[in-house]
């Protein structure tokens, strides 16, 4: 029995890879994503009762202890949190799991201090890279939960010589891992590296603002990944290895994903501070804002969709923060009690996480054949009566494709201004993340419905039901 065990184990890890390659294919598409994630839950069901049953885990009472009180923590946050409050959720479980990786190589460093024994140089390097990982993806997760919840500026912070003090702070951490790797028992060192990763991790967020969230959220999640594969090799467990090197990879190419949705380098996101408003929306539209704007109320913008064929609806942040998505959900059902065709168009990096109008918009029970891509709804356009804009901006600018000055020059758009009618949703003319004025709000197809998104829709829903 005890020759077997730890092949069985192996096997077991085995399975559970296999299951979570399985689990991340079928979140590619929403019809398969919540199978994809029950499957992907049996594998680290799986791995978790492998993990068990091997000898070295000497205390079983602190393990099912610490299982009961995370397993009752979630529960309670998950029943509670809003889905408008999901991109924070997101950004704490990021932070959480960082924490616990660099946790990990904290308590194998005490572990081996107090025993005395020498410290191999890979179990070395592992620690330090998972403490560096680890502390960055905690404090600069947190720091992301804290710009989306609004408890700090969402804005771009930045101040003299900030890159030179984050390469003084890189330069620590290098020079402190190299002092441990030849003397592996400083312990004040050693703390000293935790620390400095910690602050790396603020330094490494403060610059980027509210609305390149989708990319740090998914770059976050990434080096989460990350780090517990570095804990895996800490600990010498081949399934923590693979399924960090899982998150990892993934979170990696949705990064890559969000980037060129915005048509940005990932550095650019990281270290141009990019959304400070310097940027005048006149020096950016040139004479757009001398042009003149049309407004509406809700009974014309009514009788404008009750007697279209076709209708697409682009959901935006806008839409997230008044919380409109099930009145968005009845408007639609209104229209196609009346014969109308509706279609929701998702640009990839629309909200403040990626999926976030998805999210959005499935938990107002909007069916997913419904939810089309930016690639598979552009050519739709032309055919569409009329496109409703809900508190997006930057993701509906014309000026992407038109203007070589403009700083979204090149930035793929949901191209609304090719249908026959728009009528943007918006509190006012302010210009969106990029600080740039909106060439669609002047377009002659282009109506303006101006309030709040939940009370506007509110108030179209009450005038369709009267044509």
């Amino acid at each position: 029995m005890s020759d077997f065990l730890p092949t069985g184990i192996q096997l077991t890890y085995l399975v559970a890879a296999s299951l979570f390659i399985f689990g991340l294919k079928k979140l590619g598409s929403p019809a398969t994503a919540r199978n994809g994630n029950v499957i992907a839950s049996v594998g680290m069901l799986l791995a978790i009762v492998a993990t068990l049953l091997d000898q070295h885990v000497l205390n079983y009472e602190m393990i099912l202890l610490g299982l009961a009180i995370g397993s009752g923590i979630g529960a309670i946050v998950a029943y509670k949190v809003q889905m408008t409050e999901m991109p924070q959720m997101v950004g704490l479980l990021n932070g959480l799991g960082g924490a616990a990786s660099a946790l990990v190589a904290v308590a194998e460093f005490w572990r081996l201090l107090d025993s005395g024994a020498p410290v191999p140089l890979d179990v070395n390097i592992s620690m330090l890279l998972d403490v560096l990982i680890g502390g960055v993806t905690f404090t600069g997760s947190f720091l992301a939960f804290a710009k989306l919840q609004g408890l700090v500026s969402g804005s771009p912070i930045t101040f003299p010589f900030q890159q030179p003090f984050n390469l003084l702070l890189l330069g620590a951490y290098l020079v402190g891992s190299a002092y441990l790797i030849i003397t592996p028992d400083s312990l004040p060192v050693f703390l000293g590296v935790v620390a400095v990763s910690l602050v790396l991790g603020v330094m490494f967020v403060i610059p980027i603002g509210g609305g390149d969230m989708p990319v740090v959220i998914s770059l976050l999640n990434s080096l989460s990944g990350v780090a517990a594969s570095a804990a895996g090799f800490v600990v010498m467990n081949n399934m923590l290895i693979i399924a960090g090197a899982l998150v990892g990879a993934s979170g990696l190419i949705l990064t890559e994903i969000m980037c060129k949705a915005m048509n940005r380098s990932l550095f650019s996101v990281l270290f141009s501070a990019f959304g400070t408003g310097s940027t005048s929306g006149a020096a950016a539209s040139g004479s757009a804002i001398d042009q003149t704007v049309r407004s509406i109320d809700p009974e014309e913008g009514a009788m404008m969709l009750g007697y279209a064929r076709s209708v697409v609806i682009v959901p935006g942040y806008g839409m997230a923060v008044a919380q409109a998505q099930h009145s968005v959900r009845e408007l639609s059902d209104q229209l196609e009690r009346m014969g109308v065709d509706v279609k929701y168009a998702i640009h990839p990096v629309a909200g403040r996480m990626p999926g976030h109008m998805n999210v959005l918009l499935a938990e107002a029970n909007v069916a997913y054949t419904q939810l089309y891509d930016m690639e598979d709804i552009n050519p739709q356009f032309e055919q569409a009566d009329v496109a409703l804009v809900i508190g997006a901006n930057d993701v509906v600018n014309p000026a992407a494709r038109s203007d070589a000055n403009s700083p979204i020059y090149g930035m793929p758009i949901l191209e609304v201004d090719r249908a026959k009618q728009t009528i943007v949703i918006k509190r006012g003319m302010s210009t969106g993340f990029a600080g740039v004025d909106n060439e669609l709000f002047y377009k002659d197809k282009t109506t303006m419905l101006f309030g709040s998104a939940k009370d506007m829709v509110a108030k179209l829903v009450s005038e369709v039901k009267q044509l």
